[in-house]
């Protein structure tokens, strides 16, 4: 709390700045700035030292809804038994008690006389979408809901920010790929009659499946261009460099909210060695504490060891479960796949569209969305189980629960959304093998090939509808769920006088917030942020889809915090916690998989490698390159098993996309040296580029301190200087006592000498 002796100055003001960004601010009334004090933590034996100017608002809501909770949290009782017990968490479960919150201090709707009306400020500044252009009041958050909130909308807002960047230059590498579209070497050949046309390719499914022209499929590889084109590659690296800037910055943006928000010396410690009721309930054995010296409750190590098995082998169950519902939906790509075939290649009424939705793209988009039914139906029900196994871990601090909580959620969320995406970019069309001797998956379904134009419009096509369905279906659950279901709870109340429906009743009518509401906020935006980093290279839009949706998310998620939810109970925080970790090791990763998907799924490598070393037309290097993709097969060469049974055309050879020596050679349908050239230079493409961006990144890093240098001087002078005013308060203090000791002292021997006095005259 701020104590009164300081020598802090304002920070001086930008006027020119603040009349640019005029637009987008608040007034200082909403922003509600605190004045900048040193601080102490408060004794009431010192209260003399502190700034209270008035009693009523020295500490602020959210610190006391926070000594509330904890006295309620430890208050002890007595039982019928005479056992001692506490906790209004053990009174809730156990129905003494239906529920306990703090209350809103006003109608969000309308302010009232009372003093504090944060809430209805809070919904007018901010939680209106209407608002959405204007900064956040992250002191009016934190004082009205504690740091733990505020540091949330803190970050998400700030993610918001750095995602502009991004967004614009993905938005012009998207935009270079559509004015070059008609420039592309590769879909003009496909497209051209003379040359795509004269081009017969063998069937992509056994048997049923037919010969097919190369130029049916010139609509979707002029559409690949979009994405397949030389910004992805410059995208991809600017991509691995802003990660990294957004990290670094997060940092020092922290680092100030920790000075400005008074948490450096906010003891994490302390809280890590408040055990959770719920363990000290469980656990009925003790030991002493070899640092207090006190007994506690523990966990046997082989109760310990039996539950982690018990939830490693849960966790390992539902990823199978995952990875197996994947399999599912390969399967389905493959099972249908011929059924899509036959019935686009006679349907008479889809023939106006059948040069844009091929037989690929329809299975892609139905397993796409099949897929994305499958994830939200796990997901729903895996949030349970993972919730159920880590109670059943019974951590021991709360700390240790999020923690535990977070890592196996995002692991199951890793697997569940990205595995898709993964399967799209690293191992379709990889391991097909060619006409005369194909791979088949359980030896039954014959594996999938890629488009002519590859298979990076695939995955662009898997990952815009898993994320965009993923954030729509989100915002609709977040703000349409909770106001359904509080307008369903005040239908019986709508007549009630407002007399007779007091406060706490309102809030308690409305729905919980939950000690868990912010972590599946983080989840949310995590999962987002790997969307677009892990795979940004097939999607240059995919920063503008995340930017439209969190300028959104900021005013839905506080719109349902600020009038569909209890005031949840307030908590401190000084970071984002144990999420720092997973986005950097997301963006670590980010630049394995998308230097992993420049070279093996874009077509960039095998153009450039035919660019400078086969090329044989200087004044048009890239013409002739789809003929030099594609290997001839014969089709006397096919398996009964694949061999097709319509062969109209009267075809006696085929193409396929690889690089195999012909029919003729004495090396037939082996891989050629141009198959070699280009695996080396993909290699040597992903080693290069992962040097290069991890040596920007770690230098870009090692630039940017995490906590800048004015605030490490600041609060090295508070600290200083705190210290030297609490140690002269202690020493006028002594001063003091010694002078009234003193002074009493004196009093006495004056007492006795004239008591002397008076006894010696008596005696005379």
């Amino acid at each position: 709390m701020p104590i009164k002796d300081d020598d802090l100055c304002s920070p001086s003001e930008n006027i020119v700045l603040d009349c640019m960004l005029k637009l987008f601010k608040l007034p200082n009334s909403v922003m509600n700035p605190e004045p900048d004090y040193f601080t102490a933590p408060f004794r009431k034996d010192k209260q003399e030292l502190f700034r209270i100017d008035d009693q009523e608002t020295f500490f602020s809501p959210a610190t006391r809804n926070r000594i509330v909770y904890y006295i309620l949290s430890r208050c002890h009782y007595e039982t019928e038994e005479g056992k001692k017990k506490f906790g209004i968490k053990r009174l809730l479960n156990n129905g003494t008690y239906l529920s306990a919150y703090p209350l809103h201090d006003c109608q969000y709707w309308k302010k009232t006389d009372e003093k504090n009306c944060e809430r209805f400020t809070l919904y007018k500044q901010w939680a209106r979408f209407g608002r959405f252009y204007k900064e956040q009041p992250l002191d009016l958050i934190r004082k009205y809901y504690g740091e733990k909130i505020g540091i949330y909308f803190a970050w998400l807002g700030f993610y918001t920010e750095m995602l502009f960047l991004a967004a614009v230059v993905g938005f012009f590498c998207f935009l270079y790929g559509w004015v070059t579209m008609d420039e592309s070497m590769s879909s003009k050949e496909i497209c051209d009659p003379h040359i795509g046309g004269q081009i017969i390719m063998c069937p992509l499914c056994d048997r049923s499946c037919e010969f097919w022209r190369l130029n049916s499929t010139c609509e979707p590889s002029q559409y690949s261009h979009l994405f397949d084109n030389v910004a992805t590659l410059f995208f991809a690296i600017f991509m691995g460099i802003w990660v990294t800037l957004f990290l670094e910055f997060w940092k020092r943006r922290q680092a100030r909210l920790e000075y400005e928000w008074d948490l450096v010396d906010f003891e994490e410690e302390q809280q890590q060695l408040q055990l959770r009721p719920e363990y000290e309930a469980k656990c009925t054995q003790k030991k002493k504490n070899p640092v207090t010296q006190e007994m506690e409750p523990y966990l046997p190590v082989t109760s310990k060891a039996a539950r982690f098995c018990f939830s490693g082998t849960t966790v390992l169950f539902w990823i199978s479960l995952i990875i197996a519902s994947m399999i599912a939906v390969i399967v389905y790509r493959l099972a249908v796949y011929a059924a899509f075939a036959s019935i686009m290649e006679n349907n008479l009424t889809l023939q106006p569209v059948s040069n844009l939705l091929t037989p690929q793209l329809a299975t892609s988009v139905t397993a796409s969305f099949l897929n994305f039914i499958i994830i939200m139906i796990l997901n729903n029900l895996y949030e349970r189980v993972a919730v159920w196994i880590t109670d059943m871990e019974i951590p021991r601090t709360h700390l240790e629960y999020e923690n535990r909580l977070t890592m196996k959620m995002f692991l199951f969320q890793f697997v569940n959304y990205y595995s898709s995406c993964f399967y799209v970019a690293f191992f379709k069309g990889k391991f097909m093998g060619y006409p005369a001797d194909y791979t088949y998956m359980f030896g039954r379904w014959r594996n999938e090939e890629c488009d002519p134009a590859g298979c990076l419009i695939e995955l662009t096509t898997q990952l815009t509808i898993v994320m965009a369905g993923k954030q729509i279906w989100g915002n609709i659950q977040e703000a349409f769920v909770p106001w359904t279901m509080n307008w369903w709870g005040r239908r019986k109340t709508k007549n009630h006088p407002e007399n007779l429906y007091s406060r706490w009743e309102q809030d308690g009518d409305l729905q919980t917030f939950g000690p868990l509401g912010l972590f599946y906020e983080y989840l949310e935006m995590v999962v987002q942020f790997g969307f677009i980093t892990l795979f940004v290279a097939s999607f240059p839009l995919a920063p503008l889809l995340a930017l439209l949706n969190n300028i959104l998310e900021i005013r839905v998620d506080s719109w349902k915090l600020t009038t569909q939810f209890r005031r949840p109970v307030a908590s401190k925080a000084h970071s984002i916690g144990v999420w720092q970790e997973i986005l950097n090791g997301i963006a670590v990763l980010s630049v394995v998989t998308n230097a992993f998907i420049v070279a093996f799924t874009s077509d960039m490598i095998p153009r450039l490698v035919y660019y400078y070393a086969y090329s044989q037309n200087e004044s048009s290097p890239m013409s002739g390159y789809i003929d030099h993709s594609l290997s001839v097969f014969n089709v006397i060469d096919f398996t009964n098993h694949s061999m097709p049974v319509y062969n109209d055309m009267n075809v006696t050879s085929c193409r396929y996309r690889d690089y195999r020596y012909p029919p003729d050679h004495n090396k037939r349908y082996q891989h050629t040296m141009r198959f070699w050239h280009i695996l080396a230079a993909k290699m040597a493409f992903i080693i290069i580029m992962e040097h290069v961006v991890f040596l920007v990144k770690f230098f870009v890093a090692w630039m940017i301190p995490d906590v800048p240098s004015e605030v490490k001087a600041r609060i090295k002078r508070e600290k200083y200087l705190t210290q030297r005013i609490l140690h002269e308060y202690e020493l006028r203090k002594l001063k003091e006592k010694l002078h009234e000791n003193n002074t009493a002292m004196a009093c006495d021997k004056e007492f006795i000498a004239t008591k002397g006095k008076v006894q010696l005259s008596a005696a005379m």
